[in-house]
Formats: structure tokens, sequence, C-alpha cells
């Protein structure tokens, strides 16, 4: 029973997460920066508000790349790992399904990810695999701060904000370079129905959006290790 409380716990985190930022994203991210600043702090907030409702019972982690990162650490057992990343990408089609029953019109992305056309004038490289590097680069940041901040008991009672703070910044940056992943179950939800309104482009991208994120964790949890690793951990 424990265990599958574990797992409820991090369906409906996710869902939220992904409800409230996609959502956010969807009505408010004009391309303008008061845009970017109100998706940004949705997704921040929705992190903080289910890190002190459901983080006693599951850690919180509601995005796979994070849990790759403490199965890495050593922090989650496979079986666990295994489960909350199952639970994870239920949360977050269930939010793509509900986005899709708010934003069911031709052309609305409902808050998916995709490479922004900046990174397509940004030089010689190409802008799939820039967007890959931004991935990397946002969710290595991310999941380095979480796994400080949970390091010690003693920062239990700010990890959820310094979590969401955290959140909150790299989506100031990467919204407008890739939407902001870090989370590939935030982004798989609404990929997949927003083919139902006809919007192809983050269906095809997606593999940025899994791959970037993963690889992100695994060398914050290696970084994580071999650096900043106290000798009492």
């Amino acid at each position: 029973m424990k265990d599958i409380k574990k797992y409820i716990a991090e369906c409906i985190g996710t869902f939220v997460l992904t409800l409230v930022g996609c959502g956010t994203a969807q009505l408010i991210c004009s391309g303008d920066f008061g845009g970017y600043t109100g998706t940004a702090l949705a997704f921040g907030l929705a992190i903080v508000a289910m890190a002190y409702s459901i983080g006693n019972v599951s850690g919180c982690h509601i995005n796979p790349a994070v849990s790759f990162a403490m199965f890495l650490s050593k922090k989650l057992s496979l079986k666990d790992f295994l489960f909350y990343v199952v639970a994870q990408l239920v949360g977050g089609i269930a939010a793509g399904a509900l986005l899709f029953a708010f934003f069911h019109e031709e052309g609305i992305g409902l808050g998916t990810n995709a490479v922004q056309p900046v990174l397509a004038v940004a030089g010689e490289v190409p802008a799939l695999f820039l967007g890959l590097a931004v991935e990397v680069v946002l969710t290595f940041i991310f999941v380095l701060v979480i796994l400080g901040v949970t390091s010690k008991k003693e920062y239990s009672s700010v990890a959820g904000l310094v979590i969401g703070g955290a959140l909150t910044f790299v989506h100031l940056l990467g919204i407008g370079l890739t939407g902001t992943s870090v989370n590939p179950a935030r982004s798989i939800g609404p990929a997949i129905f927003a083919l139902f309104n006809h919007v192809e482009e983050p269906a095809k991208e997606l593999w940025i959006f899994i791959v970037g994120p993963l690889l992100g964790a695994a060398l914050a949890a290696l970084v994580y290790k071999l650096v900043l690793k106290s000798k009492e951990e």
C-alpha cells in the first residue's frame, strides 16, 4: 500500500505540473518576456505546491529525469524508478488529454515543446542539436540543484522553494529556445494530444525532450557524485 501511494502521488504531481504549466503557457505565452515570466512562474509554483503536498509521500520527483538521477545516485531502487516513470507518464498524458479538452482547436499546441526559430540562425550547428544541448544544460542545472538541496535534512524546510525557484529560472532562459522541457513526462503528454489539433512538430522533435533531460540528469548525478558530494553523504 505504501508503494502504491508513492506512485499515485507521482501521477498526481506530474498531472498538476503539466496541466498548470502547459495550460498557462498556452494561455499567456505570447512570445514577449511577460508571457515567459508568467509561464516560468506557473511551472515553478506548481513544483513548490506539489513539493509541500506530496513530497512527504514520494519525494515529489514528478519528472522521469529527476527519478533517473536519483536512481543513478542510488537513492531510488530500480523497481521504484520504473514505477515512478510509468506513474509520471500517466500523469503527463492525463494532463495532455485535459488540455486538449480545454483547447481543441486547429493549430493550438497545448504548451508543447519545440526548437524555436532563434536557434536556427545561431550558426552552422543544426538547430535540433542546439535544442538538444539546451535541454541537456538546463536539466543538468535543475537536477544538480535538486541533488544538492535534498542532500541534507536541515534543508528540507526550504527544499521545495529552492527547487521551484530553480525550475523558474531555467524556464526564463529556455522558453525562448525550446519551450523548456527538462521533463520528458511534461513533454510527451501534450505532444500526443497536440496531434489532434494538427500540430505535428512537437511530436517529431519529442526525442530531444526525452534524450536531452535524461542526459542532463545523468551528467548532474555524475558531477554531484565526483565533485560536490560530501563525506557524510
